[in-house]
This record gives structure tokens, C-alpha cells and sequence, in this order.
């Protein structure tokens, strides 16, 4: 089985799951973007209504390409500074072993690698003195100051800490919200899958997600969806030098 079709077995949720879930509920027209119109069903009371089929379908799409990045060894980040959903999307990249940005999006993480990447050298480097006691050398003042820089390293570098290279993908929640990362992302040649309502600008995503960026079930359903695609991809990686080992029949 290959990822794109083990994917689309094992993570994609139906429609009644959607609706279940209110993945359907958009804004009031006014608050509509132009790129978001042909995804639109309908209304009710003053709400725009997606077309639950066109998110599935597109939520489908998004999962395979995700295991097949996988697949190829590249990492997937999840990304969301929205504080009310922050724990689902860690939950959701802890459990598919992938980094995360769940805070403050730091402005050069793609465009300026290079610099981002000696700044979580130097995280990994304070941590490893501290835990073997080499601070010890340092006065009381100098070890708290020390330790500050440690959690403000973690706290900004934390989630993306394991990450050597360049990302294959971003998952974003809301991409008018993490605008930065999106516009990083395509600066980078980064794919970009996102989550977005219809107040986004779809067009700016490579695989967009039409649906409601701000349900926490709705949100819940959608990256648990993508986090077992990654996995599935991960899985087909792992089994890749076993199938080439094997002997012929």
C-alpha cells in the first residue's frame, strides 16, 4: 500500500464527521475573501455554509501529499499561534514526531535558516552544560541568567529544536493569522496545507483546507486526520531498506 493510499484509507473523515463537528461554518458574507467563493454552498441565518464535500475532497488531497513528503524523509511543521487550539496542534505533532510552532511564528525561521539554526545549536548546547553540571563554574547570578536564556530559547525554539533541515511542508491553522510563516513558506518554496475559513485568502495555499479554522473539534478532527498521514508516510519510510533487504522469492 502506498502512502497516498493509505492515507486516504485510514485518515480521511466523511462528511457526517465534518458536519458533526461544525468544519462547515464559515463567516457572513462581508467577511468572505474572493478566493474562498467557489468552496461556499450556501447560507443559514447570516452564515455562509461550506461545501462539506469540497473540504473532505480537500482534506483527502492535503493528507496524501503530507504522507508522501514523509515518505521522502522531510519534515512536516505544524504551525498555529492561536492560543485556544495551541495544545492540539503540539498533541498533534508530538504524536507524528514532527517539530511545531505553537507560539510567537519567529521571523526568519525559513528565509534565514542558517541563523535560526545556531540559535537552537546554542539551546542545545546551554541544556547540555546544565545537565552535566558545567555551570556550576558560573555564579549564582550568571547560572539564573543562564537559565532564563535556556527557557526563552525553549520557549521560542523549542518545538522545532529536532529540526536540521528545511521543512518539505507546513500545516497552518488559519493562514491569514500565521501570515509570516505563509509568506515564508512561499518565499522558501515550502507547500503550504492549511486549515482556512473563508475569511483567508486561499489562493496563497498550496493545499488549501476549506472549512472552520476555529471549532476546537473542528480543528481537532483536521489535524488528527494530518498527523496520521505524516505517521503513515513515516511508517512506509521505515519499511523502505527492510523491502529492499528482502530476498527474492
Amino acid at each position: 500500500m502506498t502512502a497516498k493510499t493509505a492515507a486516504t484509507a485510514k485518515g480521511a473523515p466523511s462528511v457526517e464527521q465534518l458536519l458533526s463537528v461544525g468544519a462547515h461554518y464559515a463567516y457572513s458574507r462581508s467577511r468572505r475573501h474572493p478566493s474562498a467563493r467557489p468552496f461556499i454552498f450556501g447560507a443559514k441565518e447570516g452564515v455562509e455554509i461550506f461545501d462539506i464535500e469540497q473540504t473532505r475532497d480537500a482534506l483527502g488531497k492535503a493528507a496524501d501529499f503530507l504522507a508522501a513528503v514523509a515518505a521522502a524523509g522531510k519534515p512536516v511543521i505544524f504551525v498555529s499561534g492561536k492560543k485556544e487550539i495551541a495544545r492540539l496542534v503540539k498533541a498533534a505533532a508530538e504524536s507524528a514526531e514532527s517539530p511545531y510552532v505553537v507560539g510567537r511564528w519567529i521571523g526568519g525561521t525559513l528565509t534565514n535558516f542558517e541563523a535560526i539554526q545556531k540559535r537552537i545549536s546554542l539551546y542545545h548546547e546551554l541544556r547540555e552544560q546544565r545537565e552535566k553540571g558545567e555551570l556550576a563554574k558560573y555564579t549564582k547570578k550568571e547560572r539564573l541568567l543562564i537559565d532564563r536564556k535556556i527557557e526563552d530559547l525553549e520557549e521560542s525554539f523549542g518545538g522545532i529544536s529536532q529540526m536540521r533541515t528545511r521543512p518539505g511542508a507546513i500545516v497552518a491553522i488559519d493562514p491569514k493569522r500565521e501570515h509570516i510563516a505563509v509568506t515564508e513558506a512561499m518565499e522558501t518554496r515550502v507547500p503550504v496545507v492549511a486549515l482556512a475559513n473563508a475569511d483567508c485568502d486561499l489562493a496563497k495555499v498550496g493545499y488549501p483546507i476549506p472549512g472552520n479554522d476555529s471549532a476546537i473539534a473542528a480543528v481537532e478532527l483536521v489535524l488528527g486526520c494530518l498527523a496520521e498521514a505524516v505517521k503513515v508516510g513515516k511508517a512506509e519510510l521505515a519499511a523502505k531498506p527492510a523491502l529492499t533487504a528482502a530476498p527474492a522469492a
